[in-house]
């Protein structure tokens, strides 16, 4: 329900000042909040104020109507000029003030007097202003607890910030953690296997070749090893023609002379374990790190060129341990050198010097092993009967080394004594088991023995446990004597080894060999009696005829040029040819020749022995 509109005329101040006292009582009466209500008025006297500065009469058009959504009425005032009937568009907007109810009829128009208008406006000021110290004590209290907050949240991000710092130190030291122990586990690596290519040789040359190949460039820009035994070796040389000395650098003569690891750098101390040195002359830019290399014994300096990285602790550390490693596989091979050059020579001085038998031509070759231990067991041999007829030899004692060759040496002796009765191959054999089983119970061999009689075209033999002997006829033909052999000498078991019979005319060639020959890891034993058999029938008849040292070389090429020989090597070639016409002053000179010693006896030519290192050749 509207009530009825009053109407109030201003042209003056003192119009408007009555017409706001009427809006002050009619806000008043009914009820509206003080804040409401004095920016009512406010607004309101903000409206006047602005009429009478344009000039002219005006109205104020004052409206109390119930509030339908909710108790209560609601003051709507609005301005416009007098005589029209559209508000003004500047104060079209109409104001409104809520109210609790309802003000009387009469108490609309009812003005209040001046002075109580003044005092009412104090109230209302004093309102305010106990209204704003309200909110400015509210503000002031959520100006603290926001300042507070502020300090919670400050703190907080700098917790946050220091559990970040913290847990970023964390990560950190994690990973340099993992990083130290990574790197220390490769060179952990690194030593074990450094420590396991260089113990697995018994060169030194070998050794040292893999640890540079291991070293540089990762470890050092370059390495020097200074071996003593060598330098020694040196001063041993020619005195005509001495060698130059080398030059080593102050550190490692130091190391030398202390037999503690120095190292030539700026910054000394750096390195733990290590004593410090100047930088080297040699190398004024890099430093030097030199190593004692010891076993029981100092046997020489491991010099080492830092590289870009230069050294740091763990990699000192390291590498003082690989070289300690260095020198004890060092010292095991320069044992094991003298051990088998020790069997090489014994072994070689009891090879025998190849006789030139009327009607044969001989060819002997002997190849150590190439790695390992396996010196000492292989052998041939070929010497006069009494009778005239030539005993060829080829045998295999068991076992390596001194043991090996001392063996081989009293075989070798003791069929030659055996042979000067004129007996069989098969009955020399017999004889030789039976000394082996009662000297060396222990230790076996195999042999093979082939007797050639002048102008005989057959060949008696016997095979003591050998492999098989290859001929190859006068056309060019080659074929194995495959008869079954008898066991190996010295077997504990009683033996009698039968004789064989072998065609063997003029032009044809008999090859005895050892199995280091034929034998390989990958493949068995027929098949490199196979691959021997095409050798031999690759050689010409005139190369066997005019150079037998040659033929011998051509036979052995394609077996042993691809592969390392982890045994000895023997080869015998005996090819027989046509004896030269007799005439009469040949034979009243030749009457007693075959009684001599070979060397003694006039022969179809001289003996020229050629002593290399890993053969033996004769030259007819």
């Amino acid at each position: 329900m509207t009530e009825a509109t009053d109407i109030w005329r201003i042209a003056s101040a003192a119009d408007a000042a009555r017409a706001r006292t009427a809006v002050d009582r009619i806000t008043t009466d009914g009820g509206a909040p003080a804040l409401r209500r004095v920016r009512f008025l406010t607004a309101l006297t903000a409206r006047l104020r602005h009429c009478l500065d344009r000039g002219g009469e005006w109205r104020l058009l004052l409206r109390v109507e119930q509030d339908t959504t909710a108790e209560g009425a609601r003051l709507h005032a609005s301005l416009s000029p007098a005589g029209s009937t559209a508000p003004d568009p500047a104060e079209a907007h109409a104001l409104t003030c809520p109210l609790h109810a309802p003000p009387a009829r009469a108490g609309r128009r009812a003005a209040m007097p001046l002075t109580e208008a003044l005092l009412r406006a104090d109230e209302d000021t004093a309102a305010v202003l106990s209204l704003l110290d309200a909110q400015e004590t509210l503000l002031q209290l959520h100006r603290e607890e926001l300042h507070q907050t502020n300090q919670g949240v400050l703190a907080l991000h700098s917790d946050l910030e220091a559990a970040a710092y913290t847990q970023r130190a964390l990560l950190e030291a994690e990973q340099s953690a993992r990083a130290e122990a990574e790197r220390a586990r490769r060179l952990l690596t690194f030593l074990g296997d450094a420590s396991a290519a260089i113990a697995s040789s018994l060169s030194r040359t070998a050794i040292l070749r893999r640890l540079s190949d291991m070293l540089v460039p990762a470890y050092a820009e370059h390495l020097d090893v200074w071996l003593f035994d060598e330098e020694e070796d040196e001063d041993r040389g020619d005195d005509e023609h001495p060698r130059p000395v080398r030059e080593h650098s102050a550190a490692a003569v130091a190391a030398a002379r202390t037999g503690r690891p120095q190292c030539a750098t700026a910054n000394l101390g750096a390195l733990p374990g290590v004593d410090g040195l100047p930088p080297s002359a040699l190398s004024p830019r890099r430093p030097l790190l030199a190593v004692p290399l010891t076993a029981h014994r100092l046997l020489g300096v491991l010099t080492l060129t830092a590289p870009a990285s230069g050294f740091d602790a763990d990699t000192a550390v390291m590498l003082v341990e690989l070289a300690r490693r260095l020198g004890v596989a060092l010292d095991n091979a320069r044992h094991y050198e003298r051990y088998r050059d020790t069997a090489e020579a014994l072994q070689r001085a009891q090879l025998t010097e190849l006789p030139a038998p009327p009607g044969l031509l001989l060819a002997a070759r002997y190849l150590p092993a190439t790695w390992g231990m396996n010196i000492g067991g292989d052998w041939y041999d070929a010497f006069l009967q009494p009778d005239g007829s030539l005993l060829a030899v080829i045998g295999d004692v068991t076992g390596h080394g001194l043991r090996a060759a001392v063996v081989m040496g009293q075989l070798r002796t003791a069929l030659r004594a055996y042979a000067v009765e004129n007996a069989t191959p098969g009955e020399i054999l017999t004889r030789l088991h039976h000394m082996l089983r009662h000297l060396q119970p222990k230790l076996y061999a195999t042999a093979m023995i082939a007797r050639f009689r002048p102008g005989d075209p057959q060949v008696l033999w016997a095979s003591a446990g050998h492999p098989p002997a290859v001929v190859r006829d006068v056309h060019g033909a080659v074929r194995v004597l495959d008869a079954k052999p008898g066991v190996m000498l010295g077997i504990p078991l009683p033996c009698v080894y039968p004789d064989h019979r072998a065609d063997l005319p003029a032009d044809s060639t008999l090859v005895l060999y050892t199995d280091g020959l034929v034998e390989r890891r990958s493949e068995g034993i027929d098949t490199g009696i196979g691959r021997l058999c095409q050798a031999l029938e690759a050689v010409s008849t005139s190369e066997l005829e005019q150079d037998p040292d040659a033929a011998a070389d051509a036979v052995l090429k394609p077996l042993l040029h691809d592969s390392e020989r982890a045994d000895d090597v023997c080869l015998l070639l005996c090819h027989t040819m046509k004896p030269p016409a007799p005439n009469r002053s040949a034979a009243a000179d030749q009457s007693p020749v075959h009684h001599e010693p070979p060397g003694n006896r006039p022969s179809r030519g001289s003996v020229e022995v050629t002593r290399r290192e890993g053969e033996c050749r004769e030259r007819t």
